[in-house]
């Protein structure tokens, strides 16, 4: 059975330990945020949504042309909760038969389409309702849930991310080794190492 699979880009923070809008950042020809939303819509999501908060109207020139969707989150400033609320929200709106949901963050340059593939196919492949990737001895983004977690997807409050509910149900979760996944971009020394980084597109 085809099944419905939407994904969130979480693209709502405003890199204050950076100084700068890291969506913004540029790696091998792309900003960050273009990158991101390029390979989840080559992965074969649909819809893909775009949260957008901090300095949304310099980001969203950096989407156009691409097949997304994108969604101001008012409340930003609450913390990663407010924009898995306001991204899933957005998808059920879309697409109200959604079957599962994948969350991403734009800081992460390595993730690519055949990650997020992979994340598709261990969902199709199983009975597990949360698929999380695993790096330095952590489970995290990019991260799959199954529709039957949307209601504690909308439900978290502040500060709290989807680890929260990966953690309360390690039985129904399965993991998927991304290293990579470990390299993310929140300072200008963090950003300096990725720019001497030489991996192939």
């Amino acid at each position: 059975m085809f099944s419905v699979s939407g994904l969130v880009i979480l693209a709502a923070g405003a890199s204050t330990r950076l100084g700068q809008p890291k969506q913004l950042l540029y790696y091998q020809g792309k900003s960050l945020l273009q990158r991101a939303a390029q390979v989840a819509t080559e992965a074969g999501f649909s819809p893909v949504v775009v949260v957008l908060g901090a300095q949304a109207e310099k980001l969203i020139p950096e989407l156009a042309n691409l097949p997304v969707t994108t969604v101001q989150n008012p409340d930003w400033q609450e913390g990663m909760a407010s924009s898995i609320r306001t991204g899933l929200q957005e998808l059920l709106k879309l697409k109200p038969t959604l079957d599962d949901v994948t969350f991403m963050v734009c800081d992460q340059p390595f993730v690519d389409a055949a990650v997020l593939k992979q994340l598709l196919q261990a969902k199709q492949d199983g009975r597990s309702g949360i698929i999380a990737c695993a790096y330095q001895g952590t489970l995290g983004t990019p991260v799959l849930f199954d529709k039957f977690y949307f209601p504690e997807l909308l439900a978290l409050e502040g500060q709290e991310g989807a680890k929260k509910i990966i953690l309360k149900h390690p039985i129904a979760v399965r993991s998927l080794r991304f290293e990579a996944g470990a390299i993310d971009i929140d300072t200008a020394a963090d950003y300096a190492a990725l720019l001497q980084t030489d991996l192939p597109d």
